[in-house]
């Protein structure tokens, strides 16, 4: 066994690189349509589909987001937006290999069809169950809540990449219940039909061996990292470590707000 310490960053990063090469994407990119929903996570996912297939090399994840959760002394609106989102320049839509820049999930949701993918982050993760939520802030349910007739309606994919640091305990659909309740305030909380995605899922993917999380915490840098064991052969550790190495430089992220 072999363990490493994996901060927000660089797992944002190795999901993504990950990701790239999941079969339903790859066959989607080719034929099909992929919607990656603006979003922190997916800006790296972005990034890497786009570079990976050569499709554009302009793309910036600067201002790839709609909603943002930030700490108390940056102000963001009630819905977790930010006040000035003129730099939003859209969610990443690739049709038949060619980057629909400017382009939004509204723009084509009612053209999606089965083969299609749609991905979207989360804000909450139960590992237990392999199911993942989405905070709400907006009276229609935001992104997600275009997403889902879609996605169960017309059998488009959903993938969810989310990060390790997103874990909380419990069952999400009770989490929901009590966040939904008429007369609580705040945010609302929806659980969501969809193939999790998170790091231990991207070191399984890549190594085949046996992946968990085993700690997590630190400072200076490493605030929400995560410690992860890999155990499989000398060849699927090591590959670990080589993997985990290509992405342990990653800076944390930034925007020109910031």
């Amino acid at each position: 066994m072999k363990q490493f310490l994996i901060t927000p960053s660089a797992g944002k990063r190795l999901i993504a690189k990950t990701i790239a090469n999941h079969p339903a994407i790859r066959k989607a990119l080719k034929n099909g349509t992929v919607v990656i929903v603006a979003g922190t996570t997916n800006g790296y996912v972005a990034e890497e589909i786009l570079k990976t297939y050569k499709i554009a090399n302009d793309f910036s994840r600067k201002h790839f987001f709609r909603g943002i959760t930030m700490p108390p002394t940056k102000k963001v609106t009630a819905e977790g937006r930010l006040s000035d989102e003129s730099k939003f320049s859209g969610d990443a839509v690739v049709t038949n290999g060619v980057w629909q820049k400017g382009k939004t999930l509204a723009d084509l949701i009612d053209s999606l069809k089965e083969g299609d993918v749609i991905l979207k982050g989360a804000n909450a993760l139960d590992l237990v169950r392999g199911q993942a939520a989405i905070l709400i802030g907006h009276p229609k349910a935001g992104t997600i809540g275009l997403a889902l007739p879609a996605v169960v309606g017309r059998r488009v994919r959903l993938i969810i990449p989310v990060g390790l640091e997103k874990r909380v305990i419990g069952d999400l659909n009770t989490l929901a219940a009590k966040l939904n309740a008429p007369g609580a305030g705040g945010y609302r909380l929806l659980p969501v039909p969809g193939e999790v995605f998170t790091e231990l899922d991207a070191l399984r993917a890549l190594t085949a061996a046996d992946v968990e999380l085993i700690a997590a915490g630190g400072v200076c840098g490493a605030e929400g990292g995560c410690w992860i064991a890999v155990t499989g052969e000398e060849e699927q550790e090591a590959f670990a470590e080589q993997i985990i190495a290509s992405v342990a430089d990653e800076p944390p992220f930034t925007a020109d707000f910031l």
